[in-house]
């Protein structure tokens, strides 16, 4: 048996932090959030990182499959974007006019992303969301917008509900919902709004939060692009979360269409802050009429990193590797499930797993065994999918299905 991680350092931190920052930490990787359940069992703070591990201010390893919630895709402290984004720094960063490296990475990216005719960049996955929404109405001079059901495209008021703090009616009044790979539901839509509806913003699969990750139904987009075409409404994917971890031309080209504008983030640069929007040349000048931008948004050291960044994803075949890595991940949580009498499912795509015990429709039991493997040194997380970044070593892998087995034998004892 393991010995079980403490988190004294962890908790005497997080008291300093709730007296100054609000929540204490806020966003997803707070502890009220949902996703440290039960909390206890969860260290806080970090202290230092390298590949695919994460050291706590209590001196725990963990082996990290939220990656940083994706931007972990090389590594942490991967050497070589490191290096670029060093170089940069001692030429310049963020100045009055823009580095010349800004038009490298948009160059890189329109070559690199199957509809991308150009690039726009920003911070936040939120900051190019929106960007893309106000994009679509710019140029379609509608306001509507439609979503999936079980949706994440950020957090500005737009992409949450009326009755969420903060939000007004206004801010939501011209958001449409669909259930996902209903085509019929979505045509219904179209025809009830016809000439009203801007855009159709979706994730390439649904990977939502609290459920079981769904793939498309086989011609759902290409349906779904043809319905875009004829009514004049923008396809924007959200590849924040997906995005080179499924197909380094974009997830839209992994599943055989082609989206009007194409959102990145989290694995753009291995962590440091930057995000694209890209687009077809058809909606260039829209985005320029917008009023939009930030004080950081033309940094120049991120654009070195996501170059770097992109250029070694390419050299390793990124998608390819991550999924073989997924699989055999699945492939050993799967066997050790079983093993211990469990149903464990485990969706999404394999680069970007989604763990669900399905012996316990309350979640408190899958709760349980994550909690034991998080005490053990692996970091899951309850109700989000995970990320597989290609610094884990078959090792790690071994390592994490060993946790886990013996995870499953302590909630078996538990209950029996």
């Amino acid at each position: 048996m393991r010995k079980l991680n403490s988190y004294e350092n962890s908790r005497a931190q997080f008291a300093r932090a709730a007296k100054v920052i609000p929540s204490g930490i806020y966003g997803h990787q707070g502890p009220a959030e949902g996703c440290y359940i039960p909390v206890e069992a969860f260290p806080l703070f970090s202290d230092h990182a390298q590949g695919t591990y994460f050291w706590d201010v209590d001196g725990n390893r963990f082996i990290d499959y939220m990656c940083a919630y994706g931007p972990n895709v090389l590594g942490y402290n991967d050497p070589d974007v490191d290096e670029a984004a060093r170089r940069q720094a001692e030429k310049e960063n963020c100045v009055t006019s823009p580095s010349t490296v800004m038009i490298d990475f948009a160059e890189l990216l329109v070559d690199t992303v199957d509809c991308a005719d150009w690039a726009f960049f920003a911070k936040n996955g939120n900051d190019v969301t929106t960007g893309a929404i106000m994009c679509a109405r710019a140029y379609t001079h509608r306001k509507k917008i439609v979503f999936f059901k079980g949706y994440y495209h950020g957090v500005s008021p737009w992409t949450q509900k009326v009755d969420y703090p903060g939000v007004l009616e206004e801010d939501v009044m011209h958001n449409l919902y669909v259930d996902w790979n209903d085509f019929d539901q979505l045509a219904e839509t179209f025809e009830r709004y016809k000439g009203q509806i801007a855009a159709v913003i979706a994730q390439p699969y649904m990977h939502g939060n609290f459920m079981d990750n769904q793939m498309p139904l086989p011609g759902f987009w290409q349906k779904v692009r043809k319905l875009c075409t004829d009514n004049d409404v923008v396809l924007i994917i959200d590849d924040v979360r997906a995005g080179f971890r499924m197909d380094l031309a974009g997830s839209d080209h992994y599943f055989g269409f082609q989206a009007d504008m194409i959102c990145f983030c989290k694995a753009l640069a291995n962590g440091y802050n930057v995000s694209a929007l890209c687009g077809r040349d058809f909606l260039k000048n829209s985005m320029s009429s917008l009023s939009y931008t930030g004080s950081y948004w033309m940094s120049a050291v991120p654009f070195a990193a996501g170059i770097a960044c992109i250029e070694k994803m390419k050299k390793l075949h990124m998608p390819e590797l991550l999924i073989e890595k997924g699989k055999k991940l699945k492939g050993g949580l799967l066997k050790a499930a079983a093993d211990n009498g469990f149903n464990l499912h485990v969706t999404g795509i394999e680069s970007l797993p989604y763990l669900r015990l399905a012996d316990d429709p309350s979640l408190h039991l899958h709760q349980q065994w994550i909690a034991e493997c998080v005490k053990r040194g692996v970091f899951f997380t309850n109700h989000h999918n995970h990320f597989i970044n290609a610094a884990l070593s078959d090792e790690d892998i071994q390592e994490t299905i060993d946790i886990a087995t013996e995870a499953f034998h302590v909630i078996r004892e538990h209950m029996d």
